[in-house]
């Protein structure tokens, strides 16, 4: 009998047998300050509400493959005109993925990095050529000539910037933006995932550059369970890519959910306030121990550097108090000492504050 990895080794394409799956870390029991979610929930009356309409579902019935509603309460919600093109996914990781596998096979894919994971995993899984430029190690702000001499060497057919960037929560200088999108070859997609809590978008420029398509998600506004993202751009771009869209990519409780939820979004634009003034108060409390530096952040975490060597002692010693963060500092390089928190509510962010100067301490 065949052995079973040498059948995986026979079967599988190689970028697929070196990868390492993406790890999701069990949050039971603690505080979950790691993934970057609303950590508001909907008030009772409006999930009555919401589950009334989830009644009236077919679910033996396939969804609309078009998703024609809920793009309409998208076009709305975003400022967008009622007939601006919109590509619908499974959250923003499914489009990362038609946008990959629409380019041909020895194709360059760019960005800046650090940034989000999956433009890294995704690409390489494809067996693209994905090239990763470091950002200004002082500040996680845009290197533009290494940018430009980048691209001018692979010739890139897709770039991806995330605007604000995760994991470091800054906004990239616009007029940089600008020169790698009149530079760029091929496409340049902006991720705006963190979009609610920046104040800042591109969905303006889309008539002014032909290769530039907006990316954004309902994750970060409090819907992540939803799993919903939309790409914004041109409809000739867009027409290639739902070729080979899976039908039915967004089912039919996505559909209705996201777009009741949509037709309420001054609840969301409630929360999202709330957790901006949230992030100040915490960015001002991490700024005030002594051998900590936040950083600035358009987005809902907040990237913090610890002593050197010290990184993994303090997530460790915030897990064993209740709290659940993101430890960045094994990726090395400009992560290196670096922890990543999701702001949460009011409470939540003060025991995280109590815990880290607690496990601060003892660390030392």
């Amino acid at each position: 009998m065949m052995n079973m990895n040498d059948l995986a080794a026979g079967v599988f394409r190689k970028e697929v047998l070196a990868m390492s799956a993406y790890h999701v870390a069990d949050a039971e029991g603690l505080i979950k300050l790691d993934a970057m979610e609303n950590p508001y929930e909907w008030p009772e009356d409006l999930k009555t509400r919401w589950l009334e309409t989830l009644r009236a579902c077919p679910l033996n019935r396939y969804p609309d493959p078009c998703a024609r509603r809920l793009a309409a309460a998208i076009r709305r919600s975003a400022g967008l005109d009622d007939d601006a093109p919109l590509l619908l996914g499974n959250g923003s990781d499914e489009i990362i993925q038609l946008l990959l596998m629409a380019l041909p096979p020895d194709s360059s894919v760019l960005s800046p990095e650090p940034g989000f994971v999956m433009y890294r995993q995704l690409s390489r899984c494809l067996g693209l050529d994905y090239v990763g430029v470091p950002l200004r190690a002082e500040d996680f702000g845009l290197d533009l000539p290494a940018m430009l001499a980048a691209i001018e060497r692979h010739r890139p057919k897709l770039i991806f910037l995330a605007y604000p960037n995760n994991p470091t929560g800054n906004l990239f200088d616009r007029a940089a933006i600008e020169a790698i999108v009149e530079k760029a070859p091929g496409l340049v997609v902006i991720d705006e995932a963190y979009e609610p809590f920046a104040g800042a978008s591109y969905l303006g420029m889309l008539g002014r550059y032909p290769n530039l398509l907006v990316m954004r998600t309902v994750s970060k506004l409090g819907l992540a369970g939803l799993r919903l993202g939309y790409l914004a751009g041109s409809a000739e771009l867009l027409g290639q890519l739902d070729k080979i869209r899976l039908p039915y990519n967004i089912n039919v409780l996505t559909q209705a959910s996201a777009e009741f939820a949509l037709n309420h979004k001054t609840l969301f634009d409630q929360q999202t306030r709330l957790i901006c003034a949230e992030r100040a108060r915490v960015f001002a409390a991490l700024a005030a121990i002594g051998g900590i530096m936040p950083y600035p952040s358009a987005a809902n975490f907040i990237l913090f550097r610890t002593p050197p060597g010290r990184a993994d002692e303090i997530f460790t010693g915030l897990k064993q108090r209740g709290i659940l963060i993101k430890n960045l500092s094994p990726q090395g390089g400009l992560l290196a000492d670096c922890l990543r928190v999701t702001i949460g509510k009011p409470d939540e962010n003060q025991a995280f504050l109590f815990a880290l100067n607690q496990s601060f301490v003892s660390s030392q």
